[in-house]
């Protein structure tokens, strides 16, 4: 077929596409005809992109702990962008189960990866000082990263792990949320009120987090696994993606920022609180929280030594597997 022809056929193509949808394909035509070319900067709106950094205080760093939780972002809006399409699939795929399983721990790897940027990547002097201008904003407030967690699980897996036996499907949705586990790190050190950081967020987001827990009741990634046949629930690459993305977003993500933490807010006379006045010793460490998004394929002593890595972290950082 030479050129004149196919270009013939395409336009019979696009005639009959626009004729079936009550559209004139001629019109269109004469939009084509007056568009401008794309560009890359246009296409990815790149000088706003790059305008999206404003620092509070004059220090230079402070533009890199900016980007850094952008990027972060961005990649949590991937993360969901696969789990949404997993839980919406009605096919039950176990190849597509895995793929998009596979892509979420891709973006949980460059995710872990990357975190030496935050962990060695800013003079601490420096963040010491500008991280006074920023309270009570805190990546506590992360609500991408709490939706993971409502895609990943039910809520009762979420529940605090000091009140999880306490809770079950059977509980309503607003009970399980407000015993949701990282609220117990967001209380005031000497108060034990919640700080301002989880008011704030409370108010934000509360009715948006209840609301998608409950469209996604019974139907989890978690719910989906579960409602494979024995053999595909038995398949070797599936059950090794599940775990890989376990432990990407209750082990390994939290011991990056203790790392994080003990670098900036750990000294010899006492840790400093983190911004927002979130208890970190006591919410970061994944074996104090023992969260597991899919408890059913783990043995009883996987699940006792959950997050016990965190200990190896601390003393020998360079020994985590990401």
């Amino acid at each position: 077929m030479d050129d004149k022809e196919r270009v013939k056929s395409q336009i019979l193509k696009l005639e009959e596409k626009y004729r079936d949808s009550g559209q004139d394909l001629s019109s269109y035509l004469d939009g084509l005809l007056y568009q401008r070319y794309l560009t890359y900067w246009d296409y990815i709106h790149l000088d706003t992109l790059l305008s999206l950094q404003v620092p509070r205080t004059h220090f230079p760093d402070e533009e890199i702990f900016i980007m850094y939780h952008q990027i972060t972002e961005l990649y949590f809006k991937l993360i969901l962008h696969e789990q949404k399409q997993l839980v919406d699939d009605k096919s039950q795929n176990l190849d597509f189960f895995v793929e998009k399983l596979r892509r979420i721990n891709s973006y949980y790897t460059a995710l872990i990866s990357s975190f030496s940027i935050m962990i060695k990547g800013m003079e601490k002097e420096q963040f010491l000082q500008y991280r006074m201008a920023l309270l009570p904003a805190s990546g506590f407030q992360s609500a991408q990263f709490r939706m993971i967690e409502i895609y990943s699980t039910p809520l009762q897996n979420l529940v605090h792990e000091s009140q999880r036996n306490d809770f079950s499907e059977a509980n309503s949705i607003e009970e399980l949320y407000e015993n949701i586990y990282w609220k117990k790190g967001a209380t005031d050190i000497s108060t034990g009120e919640k700080t301002l950081t989880l008011k704030q967020f409370e108010y934000r987001y509360t009715p948006r987090l209840v609301r998608t827990a409950k469209q996604l009741l019974n139907n989890t990634i978690y719910h989906k696994y579960l409602a494979l046949p024995p053999e595909a629930k038995q398949n070797k690459e599936l059950v090794k993606a599940l775990k890989t993305m376990d432990l990407n977003a209750n082990v390994n993500w939290p011991l990056m920022h203790m790392g994080s933490a003990h670098r900036y807010l750990g000294k010899d006379s006492g840790d400093l609180e983190a911004t927002g006045g979130t208890n970190w010793k006591e919410y970061l460490p994944p074996s104090f929280q023992k969260v597991v998004f899919f408890p059913e394929i783990y043995t009883k002593e996987e699940l006792n030594n959950w997050g016990k890595q965190w200990v190896d972290h601390i003393y020998n950082p360079n020994k985590i597997n990401t």
